[in-house]
């Protein structure tokens, strides 16, 4: 095809090569930023966390959940906006930290939700790509997650952005200098240079009538977020359950021929999935591992992480392998997963 312009996927594709580019950029220009927000935030002790967030950003948002209650030791919850914007519902936010996630800043219930949590006494945060956004404007404190314009209707590098500023917020609260996070560009780099052995990996889905995830502990909003960018982009019904969740019930749906991807983090959240790795291979699901080595051998294929990535910033990595199965399953199926159908890039919900 000549034109460019009209490359089915062009535009997703260049937005998740940019990732490393995205998270350097964090690290050398937001982190300090960042850091300051966090110990003004710090000062004011808040006594927990709520974190208010649609779509991708919800995702972001159970991962910050997943750090403020182990690395805080804070407890941490995720808002139900409609208590607030269709109930009218006045909670006491005094001395909460509520944290609004959204890449665009400008949805009108997340505005209207922050509005009143700081009407309500709470500490409000901002974490948008847009400085300049209505959201930012009502909230109190602000994180640029700076990934620049994101012009495909899936999340990206949106999403990966959202992680690394989340996390590193979490790391100024408790006085941590994110080194964790130094060797994430360079990672990241190498996975996708591996695009040759996502779509190998996606000719296993291009027929699939539906899709089971699951992982556990920090991988689980990995798993979230797999099933929501293959559903938005292949239109293969995608399930993403907690291990944990997996095992009452659901895993009543897996047989020999079920698909499964298994996110296994490299650390407790992987020792955790172990028996339900074991109980879908007593199944004789087709399982899929994203995960050490040593996992993926088990499996009936996967995707090899880097060694040695501490479990707290692993979802930062994981999600990118799948990003690309998304991205290689909708065009193995003769999609354009540039534009979705149904999808707007700002969703409106009030």
């Amino acid at each position: 095809m000549s034109d460019t312009q009209t490359v089915p996927g062009r535009i997703m594709a260049a937005e998740m090569a940019e990732q490393p580019a995205v998270l350097q950029r964090i690290l050398d220009e937001g982190a300090p930023k960042i850091f300051e927000v966090a110990s003004q935030i710090a000062a004011r002790k808040p006594r927990f966390v709520l974190l208010t967030a649609r779509g991708t950003s919800d995702n972001a948002a159970l991962y910050a959940k997943y750090l403020i209650e182990i690395l805080l030791g804070k407890p941490a919850g995720l808002t139900s906006m409609s208590t607030t914007t269709a109930y009218g519902a006045k909670p006491d936010l005094t001395d909460v930290l509520v944290i609004t996630v959204s890449q665009s800043g400008g949805s009108p219930d997340l505005v209207a939700s922050t509005k009143a949590a700081r009407e309500a006494g709470a500490i409000t945060l901002a974490v948008t790509n847009n400085a300049g956004s209505p959201l930012a404007e009502v909230s109190e404190f602000h994180i640029d997650v700076l990934a620049g314009p994101e012009k495909a209707l899936p999340a990206t590098k949106t999403y990966t952005a959202e992680l690394l500023a989340l996390y590193l917020l979490i790391e100024g609260l408790r006085g941590g200098d994110g080194a964790a996070a130094k060797d994430l560009p360079e990672l990241a780099t190498g996975i996708l240079a591996r695009q040759d052995e996502v779509k190998a990996l996606a000719e296993r889905y291009r027929f699939a009538q539906r899709l089971v995830i699951t992982s556990r502990g920090y991988g689980y909003p990995t798993a979230r977020e797999a099933a929501l960018k293959l559903m938005e982009t292949t239109y293969i019904p995608a399930s993403p359950f907690s291990g944990a969740d997996l095992l009452h019930g659901p895993l009543a749906m897996v047989d020999n021929v079920s698909p499964v991807i298994a996110i296994v983090p490299d650390g407790k959240g992987g020792e955790a999935l172990q028996p339900v790795l074991d109980r879908l291979r007593g199944r004789g699901a087709d399982l899929v591992v994203v995960g050490q080595q040593a996992q993926v051998e088990a499996a009936s294929a996967g995707f090899a992480l880097p060694a040695g990535v501490p479990e707290e910033v692993q979802p930062i990595l994981e999600i990118l392998p799948l990003q690309l199965l998304a991205y290689e399953v909708t065009i193995a199926r003769g999609q354009d997963p540039d534009a979705p159908r149904a999808l707007a890039k700002v969703t409106e919900t009030h």
